[in-house]
């Protein structure tokens, strides 16, 4: 029922030659973003980093949004409030929500080397941001008086870790998420590198009673816990029992799976059907995505529609990225071959249960069974995903739907030809193909 774009990639402000301006830039792109069905944006690290011209993942003043001449410049590498207040209040205005990119697990950019006394190491932990608030010294990283010891969690790229114990630290962290909702206007977190901290932390910060527009507010949460199933499984039942099970996580198996639908034409779809990915155990908390920020030489390579079509009808909550989007041009407005159509059919039909009809090594046919309330009437679909490269392929397969018509609604693959209407017979069956390499979805008509 919604689709979130991640409105950014590594360096896109120098890349897009946008240095300063991305805020700017992506509100440009609002209006059409919501015409087209994108509900929400994940946007990058909001505060002054180590460097002005950084990505935001290594944060120095949580409280500079582009406004203090500090770290080599006034403006973060995406602008200042004023401009990312403009971009926030574009967004809603256009149904849009926004949700910001947490960083809680390590500082960088200190301003002076100080011992700390527990061991005698010498780090870089004293830091005096211009902003005022959240100023900090050893006291607030690993090793603390207040955890001498990591409890949870593990070190990452050999940063000051912050020690969410001492209470300056977690104090700090719920004004930084206060402000972030009730004075910005996000509505939601995505929280960076989980593995790094304790959940309680992100429980406490996703169940804290915010405000907006004088009503009690709950955020979107999801966490990047970039691990195996088992482990994802873990940190989302210990997160969970700390909340509303509120809490997602990025599917990162799947979107392993998808890279090898993608980049290994002979790949065995079956494993598309078991159990290692969060979509399939844990709909409600799978946030699905086939590339991001991070992905670098991981990124998928051939044939990326097909693992676009997989998430768009499958439940969870789809991800967009930008990169593929705009600079790829997998948008491709008003054709059924591109990212805007599945857009469509994820809003229109992609309701109810996902029942798989038949997988092989070649050939994955699924339907969506439909869902229909006071608010939302989805008819549901029929998805067909083919991996032989050289043919179209299909078979029949039984349906929900007797005597029922269908008609594709979005399809593509190494083949230009249009796939025909379909009609089920009395008991609902019918064949349904899709095009070499590529993917057909049908829908009730």
């Amino acid at each position: 029922m919604a689709v979130m774009m991640q409105a950014f990639y590594w360096d896109a402000p120098k890349h897009d030659k946008k240095e300063g301006e991305w805020w700017n830039f992506v509100a440009e792109k609002v209006e059409d973003l919501g015409k087209a069905g994108f509900d929400a944006l994940w946007l990058p690290p909001v505060s002054k980093a180590s460097d002005h011209s950084s990505m935001g993942y290594d944060p120095y003043d949580y409280f500079d949004l582009g406004d203090f001449d500090q770290k080599g410049g006034t403006k973060t590498y995406y602008g200042n409030r004023a401009e990312l207040e403009a971009l926030i209040a574009k967004a809603h205005a256009n149904g849009i929500c926004l949700y910001a990119d947490m960083v809680l697990n390590h500082n960088s950019g200190a301003d002076e080397e100080e011992v700390n006394p527990l061991d005698g190491q010498k780090r870089w932990t004293k830091f005096n941001p211009k902003s005022g608030k959240f100023p900090r010294d050893w006291n607030c990283f690993h090793p603390s008086r207040y955890e001498q010891v990591m409890m949870e969690g593990e070190n990452f790229a050999g940063f000051p870790h912050l020690c969410h114990r001492n209470p300056v630290v977690y104090t700090a962290m719920f004004e930084y998420a206060r402000f972030l909702i009730e004075e910005l206007g996000f509505d939601g977190f995505r929280f960076d590198f989980v593995k790094g901290f304790g959940a309680w932390i992100i429980g406490l910060l996703a169940k804290y009673r915010y405000v907006k527009d004088g009503n009690e507010f709950t955020p979107y949460v999801v966490g990047e816990m970039w691990s195996g199933g088992e482990d994802i499984e873990h940190w989302l039942d210990k997160v969970n029992k700390l909340t509303d099970t509120q809490i997602a996580a990025f599917d990162f198996p799947l979107r392993y799976k998808l890279k090898d639908v993608c980049d290994k034409p002979s790949y065995d779809l079956r494993n598309l059907t078991d159990g290692g990915a969060v979509v399939m155990k844990r709909p409600m908390h799978a946030a699905t995505f086939v590339d991001n920020h991070d992905m670098g030489d991981n990124a998928i390579i051939n044939d990326k529609m097909m693992a676009y079509s997989f998430i768009m009808v499958h439940e969870g909550y789809p991800s967009i990225f930008w990169y593929d989007y705009y600079n790829n041009g997998l948008a491709r407005p008003l054709t059924p071959n591109g990212i805007d159509a599945l857009v469509i059919a994820h809003h229109k039909y992609a309701g109810g249960d996902s029942e798989i009809l038949h997988a092989d090594p070649d050939l994955y046919i699924m339907q969506r069974v439909g869902y229909k309330d006071d608010k939302v009437d989805q008819p549901g679909l029929i998805y067909v995903l083919n991996n032989l490269g050289d043919k179209w392929s299909g078979t029949s397969v039984k349906t929900k739907w007797p005597n029922q018509k269908f008609a594709p609604i979005a399809w593509d693959g190494h083949d230009t030809a249009h796939p025909d209407e379909r009609t089920t017979d009395a008991e609902g069956n019918s064949e349904f193909p899709a095009p070499p390499r590529g993917f057909a979805i049908y829908a009730p008509v």
